[in-house]
C-alpha cells in the first residue's frame, strides 16, 4: 500500500513538487534556537518509515532523477548524469553512499540510519570507495575522477555545487538520531575523531561554512519532497537552511576567516616553508598553527610575525592558524600540500 500511495504521489506532482513544507509541519519550533529548537526538529522527523538497505535502489533512482534525463541520475560527487541501468559494483557503475559514513556509529546498513534516504546517494563506485569514510572538511589533493573535490588521508572536500547538499544532510543525521530505540546518538565535531567507531562526524566548521555558501537548489529541495513521500520525513534544513545557525553555530558562516585582514599567510596552500604576517595594529600575543584533530603543532608567544616556518614534516591536509591578543582573536585556513 505505500508503494501505491507513493506511486500516486509522484504520478499527481510529476515530480515538479512544490518546495513549501507541508502546512504547519513545524509548528512546534516557533520561537525555539538551540537545544531547544534541535529536540523540537528531532520529534518532528523521528520514526519515520523504514526500508531494507537492498532494496533502496529503486528508491534512488526516483530521489536523484536527472531533471533533464527520466532515465538518468545524478551522481553526488562527479556529478555526472548516468543510466539508472548501470546499478553496481564496476569501477564506472553507480552505487549508494552513506555520507554520514556508516562506520562513524557503527550502524552500517541496518535500518533506520543505514537505510536513510535522506543520507543515501548515489555515487561514482569507485569515487564512493575514494571517500571511504573521511569526514568532511576542505583541502588536499584533487580526485583524478571526481573533478573539484579533494582529499587527504582522513577528509573529502565535494564539488562547490553540493557542499551545501552534503552539510545539510549531515546536520539532518546529527538531528534524527539521538540514541532513543537503540538508534546511535550521532554528533557534528569540529575537528577529526581518532575513534572511527565513534558516532561523531565532522568538520563542523566547514560545513556551518558549505550549508552558507552553497544554498538548496531545486534539486535538493525536489529530492527532499520525494524522500517525504517515501519516508514520511523532511529535512529540516533543506527547508529552512537558516535553522542550521541557530541549532548548529551561533556564528555563522564559520568564525574561521578565510581572509583576515590582522594577519596573511603566504605561500598557502604551502609546501615546505610558510610566512605569517601580523598587522602593526593587532599586536599578537600567540600564534598557533592547529591540526585537524584540534592539537597544537607550531606555537610561539608575542611574536609579530613570522618567516619561513618550516612545515616540510606537516602531514597533507587542513590546518587552522590562530593569531591571538589580549582582547580577540583571528583565525584563518592553512592547506598543507
Amino acid at each position: 500500500m505505500k508503494k501505491l500511495l507513493l506511486s500516486l504521489f509522484l504520478v499527481i506532482t510529476g515530480l515538479t513538487i512544490s518546495a513549501q513544507e507541508p502546512n504547519g509541519y513545524y509548528d512546534e519550533t516557533e520561537g525555539l534556537t538551540g537545544a531547544a529548537l534541535k529536540n523540537a526538529l528531532h520529534n518532528i522527523i523521528d520514526d519515520h518509515d523504514t526500508y531494507g538497505y537492498d532494496d533502496l535502489e529503486d528508491q534512488l533512482k526516483h530521489t536523484d532523477e536527472d531533471p533533464n534525463n527520466s532515465n538518468n541520475v545524478i551522481l553526488l560527487y562527479t556529478g555526472r548524469s548516468q543510466s539508472k541501468s548501470s546499478y553496481g559494483g564496476g569501477a564506472d557503475d553507480w552505487n549508494k553512499e552513506h555520507v554520514w559514513a556508516k562506520s562513524h556509529g557503527d550502524f552500517g546498513t541496518t535500518a533506520p540510519a543505514g537505510s536513510d534516504m535522506h543520507h543515501l546517494r548515489p555515487t561514482d563506485a569507485s569515487v564512493n570507495s575514494s571517500r571511504g569514510n573521511k569526514h568532511f572538511a576542505e583541502g588536499g589533493t584533487q580526485h583524478s575522477e571526481a573533478t573539484g573535490c579533494y582529499y587527504t588521508d582522513d577528509t573529502w572536500e565535494p564539488r562547490d555545487a553540493v557542499k551545501g547538499d552534503v552539510a545539510r544532510m549531515i546536520f539532518y543525521m546529527a538531528t534524527r538520531y539521538e540514541g532513543g530505540n537503540g538508534e546511535p546518538d550521532l554528533e557534528v565535531v569540529d575537528y577529526i575523531p581518532s575513534d572511527d567507531a565513534a558516532p561523531l562526524h565532522g568538520v563542523l566548521s566547514d560545513l556551518l561554512a558549505w550549508n552558507e555558501q552553497d544554498p538548496p537548489d531545486d534539486f535538493e529541495r525536489t529530492r527532499n519532497n520525494v524522500i517525504y513521500g517515501y519516508q514520511g520525513n523532511r529535512n529540516p534544513y533543506i527547508d529552512h537552511p537558516e535553522w542550521v545557525c541557530l541549532v548548529f553555530g551561533s556564528d555563522c558562516p564559520t568564525a574561521v576567516n578565510e581572509i583576515s585582514n590582522d594577519f596573511s599567510i603566504y605561500p598557502n596552500p604551502a609546501e615546505n616553508m610558510v610566512n605569517i604576517e601580523i598587522s602593526n595594529v593587532f599586536s599578537a600575543t600567540t600564534i598557533k598553527i592547529i591540526d585537524i584533530t584540534g592539537k597544537v603543532v607550531f606555537e610561539t608567544d608575542k611574536a609579530m610575525s613570522l618567516n619561513a616556518i618550516d612545515v616540510s614534516g606537516f602531514k597533507t591536509g587542513v590546518y587552522l592558524v590562530e593569531v591571538r591578543n589580549e582582547v580577540s582573536v583571528e583565525r584563518q585556513k592553512l592547506i598543507i600540500k
